[in-house]
């Protein structure tokens, strides 16, 4: 049996998204024939050709004049500049052409359409040259970048615009799948005649089903972004290849398919999958072997023959995290993903810039009790570690392989205790990575601990700071305060290792006092040196967190919800306190956008917000500079 792990669109561009990698290396260390492809990367390069240029151009001029926007408009202007240097673009994006940025550099090469109008927010700022501002004088690659970026975003706008309307470079028809408490959304936008993104998503799933001729294939879908082109991968499998068996999984699934019960799914796919995907999917391929029956399937979705859909979860113990093997990156194109530069910020840009091997230390959340968080799905509720010498062990396979030394942690929070074994055993086997991941800012990341990581390759650390307020943060049970984030991150700062915060607004019983004094520390943080990065996020209540499991807790009622045969996830509430959080997230947002690019800190934080009758802060504007001595 060959098994093939695809990558739905989209996901992101610089990088693969690691589970198929994940699945791939277990089942080759269970002796399958296991094989991956990234669909998501194929059908964006698909496009970033001249000849996929002249399919776009062709859509376009189809358009009323009236209904072109101003990306098309200008698309269609500059077209032939458009595809004279659509492929040197891409191919330094790649980073196979790096005197490129000359060229690039000196505004001449790339057509400049509105997306470069943001440049002129830096010149307004620092009066003069943006670009020379940010990146100074040696910066000529990264500014390069940058401008490529900004052009492959115009084109990113043309494809909206002009050829599919729900198509963005990191999610794709995302409103179809997030929270749609029935299937049908979905099954009419399937239904109907594909747009000419669809009819390239439908010949690239048709080459890569050709190439490896698989008996099984497993859709990962980690966002309800990728769902709608997973389900058009499916469609034209089941179209053209009957006899292939299809399996759902990925974290969207784990998350918000829990309650199944609609039969039309099972049109496009024969099982669903939830939580960690090996201990299932053995048991579907016994199954699909003839050795196992349905009945004895694990976490495992289907239809039986009254089209009635069933779940079935036979016992069985989860693969032990220790016994998931190494993640492997054979079969992805790994030279060809886009190294883009969204962001001037240092610390932002990691997201987006770079080709890194993405690798967990352990499995699920040492802490997990953070009200805000799914605390009561696997993915966090189930902690296992691994042994640091097992963990350099697959860092050194994955170089091996990759030729590559750059590594993400993605875990929920990496335990301090098991990232400094592992600093540890990076610096005793004389192993040179760059590496960077999320935590918990807690004080157990001391200075030394934090000079320690970084002496072991940390580059950079992201976590929660949410609210920057000690009463929201011991309501939703984040374990943290406001004094000890500060301590923690300028140790992180004041060891070269960059930090990103998350933050968060419009948690239940929030005020706008409390939401103006966030700001406030924010600023101070900024300021003061302790994060170089952050962005903030608005509360969503979901059904499996603390606060929709008992949100009389957190002094809030939920809105009923309607009946759901499909996707359960976000779900509204009343908060009494009557606060209009998105009008205040418009000022959060611009706020830190300014700070990140070290500007703003003199302005009072009250007059980020284009509201009447917003209070003065009162935090003291020396407060975390007092925490931290340094006044």
């Amino acid at each position: 049996m060959k098994i093939l792990s695809l990558i739905p669109p989209m996901t992101q561009l610089n990088t693969p998204y690691p589970s198929t990698a994940y699945l791939t290396g277990f089942l080759r260390s269970q002796d399958f024939d296991a094989v991956q492809e990234d669909l998501a990367l194929a059908l964006v390069l698909g496009f970033f050709t001249p000849e996929g240029l002249a399919e776009i151009q062709n859509t376009a001029l189809q358009l009323p004049e009236e209904n072109r926007s101003a990306s098309v408009n200008f698309f269609l202007d500059y077209f032939s500049d458009y595809q004279n240097s659509i492929a040197l673009a891409i191919r330094f994006l790649q980073g196979r052409d790096s005197t490129l940025a000359h060229r690039i550099n000196s505004r001449a090469l790339l057509p400049e359409g509105p997306r470069f109008a943001s440049l002129d927010a830096y010149d307004e700022e620092e009066g003069g040259d943006s670009l020379a501002w940010a990146f100074g004088a040696l910066g000529s690659q990264d500014r390069a970048r940058h401008l490529a970026t900004l052009y492959l975003n115009d084109l990113s706008d043309v494809l909206r615009d002009a050829v599919d309307e729900r198509f963005e470079f990191v999610r794709y028809a995302e409103s179809l799948a997030g929270s749609q408490p029935t299937f049908t959304p979905l099954a009419d936008a399937l239904a109907v005649s594909p747009t000419l993104m669809d009819s390239h998503l439908q010949a690239l799933t048709q080459l890569v089903i050709d190439k490896h001729q698989p008996s099984l294939v497993l859709l990962s879908v980690p966002f309800p972004g990728a769902m709608y082109a997973a389900l058009r991968i499916a469609q034209t499998i089941k179209l053209h290849y009957p006899a292939i068996k299809i399996g759902l999984g990925g974290g969207y699934v784990n998350t918000e398919l829990r309650e199944l019960t609609e039969p039309r799914i099972f049109d496009f796919v024969d099982y669903i999958t939830l939580d960690s995907g090996e201990r299932p999917l053995l048991a579907l391929i016994e199954h699909l072997n003839g050795k196992r029956s349905a009945e004895r399937l694990v976490r495992t979705f289907i239809r039986n023959a009254n089209t009635v859909v069933r779940y079935i979860n036979w016992q069985e113990p989860d693969v032990p995290f220790e016994n998931v093997g190494t993640a492997t990156w054979d079969g992805l194109p790994l030279n060809s993903y886009l190294s883009l530069l969204d962001m001037l910020n240092p610390m932002h840009r990691l997201w987006s810039d770079g080709r890194w091997n993405k690798l967990t230390v352990a499995h699920g959340c040492y802490w997990k009790k953070c009200s805000f968080c799914d605390v009561s799905l696997d993915y966090i509720a189930r902690y296992e570690t691994a042994s640091a010498s097992l963990l350099v062990d697959r860092i050194e396979a994955i170089v091996a392989e990759t030729g590559q030394t750059g590594f993400h942690f993605v875990d929920e929070a990496a335990p301090p205790k098991i990232l400094k074994a592992l600093a540890e055993e990076l610096i005793r086997r004389k192993v040179i990575i760059s590496w960077w991941g999320n935590i918990r800012f807690e004080k157990t990341f001391t200075p030394e601990l934090s000079e320690l990581l970084a002496q072991s390759g940390c580059i950079a650390m992201s976590g929660g700071l949410e609210v920057a307020s000690d009463r929201l943060l011991d309501l939703m049970k984040k374990g943290v305060s406001v004094e000890q984030v500060a301590q923690v991150t300028k140790g992180f700062s004041d060891a070269g290792i960059l930090v990103h915060a998350y933050l968060m607004y419009g948690f239940p019983t929030q005020t706008v006092q409390e939401t103006v004094d966030a700001l406030e520390y924010v600023r101070q943080f900024f300021e003061n040196g302790c994060i170089q990065s952050g962005f903030f996020h608005r509360f969503t209540c979901t059904v499996h967190s603390p606060v929709g499991k008992d949100p009389r807790d957190y002094g809030i009622s939920l809105v009923p919800l309607p009946e759901i045969s499909f996707a359960k996830n976000d779900v509204a509430f009343i908060d009494p306190s009557g606060v209009d959080h998105d009008l205040l997230g418009l000022g959060l947002k611009k706020a830190i956008y300014n700070f990140m690019h070290g500007v703003g800190f003199e302005q009072e934080v009250d007059t980020w917000f284009e509201m009447p009758d917003i209070p003065k802060a009162t935090v003291p504007r020396n407060k975390i500079g007092k925490i931290l001595r340094l006044i």
